[in-house]
């Protein structure tokens, strides 16, 4: 047995703890509980009783938040108060879903054009879900995606990151502790391998992945070939454009936010900034100066391996004609933040996603100039627009190609807030009604008044 599975402190880089690497007969295990728990408890079960779950789910996380942000510290690196947010933040999650999921789930009636009788969509569960989740959000990522699947009465096969093993006992040990049955939240220590075989099993009915873009296109191939659905969450390039502003200063401070939370290693992160060019050259004065200050006291990239992987990028970016601004070299998990600029749009690695602390500046002459340079890549999840004028921030809004638009704010994603993206950022939507409807069946029943029988 193998101990793939490992707290890796990045760091120090020591080995904190191990894990064995599931057998097949446990994975065998871990489906057929979870496709006997959706076949009794969801039928056992109201919505009523479900969300009822989840709020102590939510109690859970809030109570043993110092626990939960300490062991995602320590796992990928993550600033203390930043998980304890990421944990908080889950908490509401659950406990959102808890309050709205009768609402969601209630039957939907449809005005029928001819005939007599009534018609209505009732939302079901479809039964076992497989998700593979990343290593970046440990709580979060599997938040939106098990809390909404939970209260409609699907039930959840989890195999996490494989270095969030401790992240990933403290949730299954949560949703034990709140109550639920054997079978319905199940946590799997399983290898790609194992995972190929679980989405080609007939027991599990869908798949929901956050990762890469290559793993997700892997993923969505073995889903695509067994005829099951899957929700694709992966990367992203997002852009953030200045067009005007009334307070630089904010506006820089809001780049840096968008770039740098959890040391830039958001799939949803500010990462091409398009800046109008009269507000070009003051702007990127400001963002650089914001940039170095972040040197000191920034934590570690997740792993040496995610740090060495960006310095690669960055160095293929600079050969190709870009210009860094940094300070420092990289030491084992630790990156030095930076800025680029006068970056080719022909540089291979211009259309890489950069996971990690480093900004891409650009300089462009007019709104179109911003959106089709915005647009100008194969990802689309989210994106930022700054500007004064209300009529242009709509106008820029509309023809952006991602899956999500702020408009002046950063930071300001929210439960009821569906999100997801397009191209090759991946697609489906997670949270708010949309993230109770995609693994929900939408069973239309139609009655037609029966006809006198002779006795």
């Amino acid at each position: 047995m193998t101990n793939m599975y490992s707290v890796v402190d990045p760091a120090t880089g020591d080995v904190a703890a191990q894990y064995p690497t599931a057998t097949d007969e446990t994975i065998d295990g871990a489906l057929d509980s979870a496709v006997r728990a959706h076949w009794e408890w969801s039928r056992s079960t109201t919505v009523t009783d479900r969300a009822k779950l989840l709020r102590d789910v939510a109690d859970l996380h809030d109570e043993r938040v110092d626990e939960l942000a300490a062991i995602i510290h320590r796992e990928m690196g993550k600033p203390l108060d930043q998980a304890v947010g990421e944990v908080e933040f889950s908490a509401a999650i659950y406990a959102y879903y808890a309050d709205n999921a009768e609402r969601f789930l209630a039957d939907e009636p449809i005005d029928l054009l001819e005939g007599e009788g009534s018609a209505l969509v009732r939302r079901q569960p479809i039964g076992a879900l497989l998700g593979v989740m990343p290593w970046n959000y440990p709580y979060y990522q599997v938040a939106r995606f098990a809390a909404p699947n939970l209260a409609l009465g699907n039930t959840i096969v989890l195999k996490h990151a494989p270095q969030c093993p401790e992240s990933a006992a403290a949730l299954q040990k949560i949703f034990t502790d709140a109550g639920f049955p054997e079978g319905t939240y199940v946590n799997v220590y399983a290898t790609n391998e194992q995972v190929a075989d679980m989405i080609a099993d007939p027991r599990v009915r869908a798949v929901s992945f956050t990762g890469s873009e290559r793993a997700g296109a892997v993923i969505a191939e073995t889903a695509g070939r067994n005829l099951k659905k899957v929700v694709l969450e992966l990367g992203g390039s997002d852009p953030f454009i200045v067009l005007s502003t009334d307070d630089l200063d904010a506006t820089v401070q809001a780049a840096l936010e968008a770039r740098f939370e959890n040391t830039g290693q958001a799939c949803n992160a500010g990462k091409r900034f398009i800046v109008a060019d009269e507000l070009y050259e003051p702007f990127l004065d400001l963002f650089t100066k914001g940039v170095l200050a972040l040197a000191e006291g920034l934590a570690p990239l997740s792993s040496v391996a995610a740090a060495e992987r960006l310095e690669e990028q960055v160095h293929r970016v600079v050969a190709d004609g870009a210009t860094l601004v940094s300070e420092g070299e990289r030491e084992g998990a630790y990156f030095p933040p930076g800025v680029l600029t006068e970056v080719s749009p022909t540089s291979p690695a211009a259309r890489e996603e950069l996971f990690g602390p480093v900004a891409t500046v650009y300089r462009v002459a007019s709104e179109d100039e911003a959106v089709a340079l915005a647009n100008d890549t194969l990802f689309g999840l989210g994106s930022y627009v700054f500007t004064t004028d209300a009529e242009q921030a709509m106008r820029v809004a509309d023809q952006i190609e991602a899956g999500m638009v702020f408009v002046n704010g950063v930071g300001i994603e929210g439960v009821e807030l569906p999100f997801g993206g397009i191209k090759r950022s991946g697609f489906g939507r997670e949270l708010g009604r949309a993230g109770i409807d995609e693994f929900a069946n939408k069973k239309l029943i139609r009655v037609t008044p029966g006809k006198g029988q002779q006795s």
